[in-house]
């Protein structure tokens, strides 16, 4: 029997998709600082001079005629933790498709992170991930082999293939968890709308703090829908909206509320940037409308200062 449903037949190449988008993106990388960025300079580093010389990797200089050194393996290798919340207000849009401006926020979430395995692989760097919503509903330990990769393209693939019942998040306390269950310094990448109230919010930065303080970095990928939850473009008709964690609906008028909205969201995400900032933990705008590159630009950079 065919199974019509877009999403769950695009994300089925999940892999294959996940490459392509990360092969285009290196293409490009001779266009930006990120030159020369492959798991061969990645297992170099600049030679400072009065530094031991048996490290230099002549071979290296004979091509770019700059000298880098060997790294050692400890200072090659870097664990990743993507985190994906599983909330409700995350499967919004109510759409499904693995080009650009159709995926909704978990799609988005779920293609950037087999994406980003992809860029960590590329690296033989471990990758773990865990899923939540109100309980924590995957987590699995950083690891580098290749089944390891292909047992979370798997469980990537179910998130998007799964229902989208009712589910709340509790965010704060999920992150909470994952400061104590990690055993080693990691890069940490959360992807999440963070549709949340004042004290939740602060409850949120306040599980990030813990992540820092136990020597993780930190990277909030601030994942929505630019075109109606940023900009509440939703033309001029009647609309009834539906919270997507309680199931209220509300009618509106949207041409009328629409001005005062974006002022609040405007506040809100600014409120959002400025706790990041204080934190020192990386924000991104991941606008599902933008596509990927700021979401490994952002990546990239941590990594680097993570070395």
């Amino acid at each position: 029997m065919l199974n019509n449903n877009p999403q769950i037949n695009q994300f089925s190449h999940l892999e294959l998709k996940a490459k392509q988008i990360v092969e285009g993106y290196m293409s490009g990388l001779h266009k930006s600082p990120f030159h020369g960025y492959s798991a061969e300079f990645a297992e170099h580093k600049m030679y400072h001079p009065g530094s031991a010389t048996r490290f230099i990797d002549w071979k290296l200089y004979a091509r770019t005629e700059k000298l880098y050194t060997k790294r050692f393996e400890e200072e090659t290798n870097m664990r990743c933790h993507l985190v994906i919340d599983q909330s409700s207000s995350m499967y919004y849009p109510e759409r499904g498709d693995v080009n650009g401006p159709e995926l909704n926020k978990i799609g988005f979430s779920v293609l950037a992170s087999a994406a980003l395995m992809q860029l960590l692989k590329r690296q033989r760097d471990a990758v773990g991930l865990s899923v939540y919503d109100q309980t924590q509903t995957l987590n699995t330990q950083a690891k580098s082999s290749e089944r390891h990769h292909q047992f979370i393209l798997g469980k990537l693939e179910e998130i998007v293939r799964s229902p989208n019942p009712i589910r709340k998040t509790d965010t704060a306390v999920q992150l909470s968890a994952l400061a104590r269950q990690l055993p080693r310094r990691s890069m940490v990448v959360v992807f999440s709308d963070l549709w949340m109230n004042q004290e939740q919010r602060a409850e949120i930065f306040e599980a990030m703090r813990h992540l820092k303080y136990r020597n993780h970095s930190v990277i909030l990928m601030h994942t929505f829908d630019g075109v109606t939850e940023r900009e509440f473009d939703f033309g001029s008709a009647p609309r009834k909206l539906k919270d997507l964690e309680t199931g209220r609906e509300l009618p509106v008028f949207p041409q009328q509320v629409q001005q005062a909205y974006k002022a609040k969201v405007k506040e809100y995400f600014e409120a959002i940037k400025l706790t990041c900032a204080e934190h020192k933990i990386q924000y991104v705008a991941a606008e599902i409308q933008k596509g990927f590159k700021p979401i490994f630009t952002a990546f990239l950079v941590a990594r680097q200062k993570y070395m």
